[in-house]
């Protein structure tokens, strides 16, 4: 692993931690360093799951952390799958405020812990990616094998004849319907929108598919939506063929990551887990250890 050592002081540098999302905690004693680099030596094929956690340190904050996540900041809660499908006003609603916040959400960087996920994966201890995060941060990280669980932000999919787009592209198309609305916003939420007042609102023109005039939506997972089959299947082989899983920056509140422990443990196969505060696999985990994922994996070079 000394050719990511070298790269350490450069990494850190290129990638300061933006804080202000990030929950109050302790530095990761030593004990815990040596703990989570034995149980990388310990195995030859990880499944690294990861979530929003990672990403805090990137600027993008998480629903659920005490203090600083966006249930505790605010009473906005994530738009449900089924009032997108049925009101056009969710619709307009959900699209405008997309659209507001996806130049800082799309420019968005990778962190320390990315490229350290992506080091361990290309000197073959990490055989699989599986991200909770919409952010695509794994892929800018240079990961190959990442399956974003919940889908990405980047891609958008018309509901009635499967055309895929671009986000970029859309953001071109809601530009062009929407010329007057040139608001921005710094303070992004986990899934990219902003708040912005009802007047833009009711205004704002959103994007419709150019085939069929269908429905568009980012082919993310909304709440109260399923994970795609054939992506499930897809995690559920390469936990079996794994030897080993650590999570990282997720309290595994969500069944759909929750299960992949699950499995692990029907299959007798060890989890370590790296999050601030308590998970909802605790009771399942060799290893548990709460800290920033940002502070103790670097350390496991040292």
């Amino acid at each position: 692993m000394s050719n990511l050592t070298r790269q350490l002081p450069f990494l850190l540098k290129r990638t300061p931690i933006l804080s202000d999302f990030i929950p109050r905690h302790s530095p990761a004693p030593s004990t815990d360093v040596q703990s989570l680099k034995n149980f990388i030596d310990d195995y030859d094929k990880i499944l690294v799951l990861t979530g929003a956690g990672i990403s805090t340190e990137s600027g993008i904050p998480d629903y659920r952390s005490e203090d600083v996540g966006l249930y505790a900041r605010t009473n906005h809660r994530p738009v449900q799958y089924q009032e997108f499908l049925k009101s056009e006003k969710v619709r307009q609603r959900y699209w405008a405020r997309n659209y507001i916040g996806w130049p800082k959400f799309s420019q968005t960087q990778p962190n320390i812990t990315h490229y350290i996920v992506q080091f361990l994966e290309s000197v073959g201890k990490v055989g699989c990616v599986v991200t909770q995060n919409v952010d695509s941060l794994h892929f800018k990280a240079g990961s190959g094998n990442v399956i974003e669980l919940h889908g990405t932000a980047f891609r958008v999919i018309c509901l009635k004849c499967g055309k895929n787009y671009d986000r970029h592209k859309v953001q071109e198309k809601l530009i062009g319907l929407n010329p007057d609305l040139r608001e921005t916003s710094q303070m992004i939420r986990p899934d990219g929108d902003v708040e912005i007042s009802q007047e833009k609102v009711e205004n704002f023109k959103p994007p419709f598919c150019d085939h069929c005039q269908g429905v568009l939506k980012p082919d993310i997972t909304f709440f109260g939506d399923n994970v795609p089959k054939e992506r499930v299947d897809k995690v559920r082989q390469n936990v079996t063929q794994s030897d080993a899983i650590l999570v990282l920056g997720s309290s595994l509140s969500v069944f759909s990551g929750y299960r992949i422990i699950l499995q692990a443990v029907e299959e007798k196969k060890d989890v370590a887990i790296v999050n601030i505060g308590p998970t909802r696999a605790d009771k399942h985990a060799k290893l548990k250890i709460s800290a920033r994922c940002g502070d103790i994996l670097p350390r496991i070079f040292e």
